[in-house]
């Protein structure tokens, strides 16, 4: 594995979620409330517990709420019409901006 892999862990809280996604953990909590896809775990303390596929599933609740400008309504009704295809259009999303981010930092170091 290279230095610059990340490794997924088997949890995440709601405040690593939060921060990954630059949102208030109030934010979060109303997104699991609001989409049916989101069912966290929780511990005994009640903390919720993020798995990577509920990871991904914010990322892109995110994605279309906050970068495409959806409402909530429109989102939910996207993400049961096409999930797949939602899905592997973050997945290129994300490629984009970690090439985007390695040539920045090329740039940036010369």
């Amino acid at each position: 594995m290279s230095d610059n892999a990340v490794r997924e862990k088997l949890y995440y809280s709601i405040g690593e979620v939060a921060r990954m996604l630059d949102v208030q953990t109030s934010a979060v909590r109303y997104w699991e409330k609001e989409f049916d896809i989101l069912k966290p775990k929780k511990n005994r303390k009640g903390n919720r517990m993020f798995t990577p596929g509920d990871l991904r599933n914010i990322k892109i609740i995110h994605h279309l709420l906050k970068e495409k400008g959806m409402t909530i309504a429109g989102a939910r009704k996207k993400m049961s019409e096409n999930p797949e295809g939602i899905s592997r259009n973050m997945e290129v999303i994300d490629s984009l901006h970690k090439i985007r981010d390695m040539l920045t930092n090329l740039r940036d170091t010369k």
